[in-house]
């Protein structure tokens, strides 16, 4: 529906065409904003820009939701095996808040538009997450040590890529990607280093199950 409505005021105001040869990357995307308020009714105006503050929100909850939980429940709690819930709820809201802090920061020190800032966002996740993720559904060799380079070697790489060839034919996050994947192949197959911290889906099923029995079989333990 956006791309429709760009596209409909491209054709009906053809002069806007040369926002996209400009350099100045926030005149495009005033084009729709402006649009909604110089041709649509004043409830067509709320109800587009009530739509647009809704996904905002929604978008900014998650992106701040999802790397807390996975921060605080995969790298801290780790550290403090035997924490207590209250004190794992209160750890949950000081780095969320530390992050909500540290994303304020660069977002109003940055002179990126919102697309880029979104889309360096991703970057990070394609070269330092998804090889990892991917490795430890499906690939039973993966380990921690492969994680962990994949990890260092994927974001290190995308990041240099930027810095050095941002030109160049093959996109930066592209290459950061394949160093990532090089890096999860390398470092679970090479000696361990470093001890493996995870666990198989399969030990996690067993374990419940054997609590369930557990449970069963002393149903008034607890």
């Amino acid at each position: 529906m956006p791309i429709y409505i760009a596209f409909a005021a491209l054709v009906a105001h053809p002069e806007l065409k040369g926002l996209f040869d400009s350099e100045d990357a926030r005149a495009i995307q005033r084009i729709l904003p402006d649009l909604v308020l110089g041709q649509m009714p004043m409830w067509a105006q709320i109800m587009f820009f009530g739509a647009l503050l809704s996904a905002i929100l929604s978008t900014a909850s998650g992106a701040l939701l999802a790397p807390t939980a996975t921060f605080t429940e995969n790298v801290l709690r780790p550290f403090v095996p035997h924490m207590s819930d209250r004190q794992f709820l209160l750890l949950l809201r000081v780095v969320l808040v530390s992050f909500t802090t540290f994303a304020l920061l660069f977002a109003l020190n940055s002179s990126s538009t919102m697309y880029e800032m979104v889309q360096n966002a991703y970057n990070v996740t394609l070269t330092g997450a998804f090889v990892p993720l991917v490795a430890g559904a499906f690939w039973k060799r993966a380990n921690t040590q492969g994680a962990l380079l994949s990890v260092v070697l994927g974001i290190g790489t995308w990041l240099t890529a930027t810095v050095v060839a941002a030109d160049a034919l093959v996109p930066a996050n592209l290459v950061g990607l394949v160093a990532s994947a090089f890096g999860m192949v390398l470092g679970s197959v090479t000696p361990t280093l470093i001890g493996h911290r995870g666990h198989s889906i399969e030990a996690a099923l067993a374990h419940a199950a054997q609590h369930g029995e557990g449970a069963q079989r002393h149903p008034h333990s607890h």
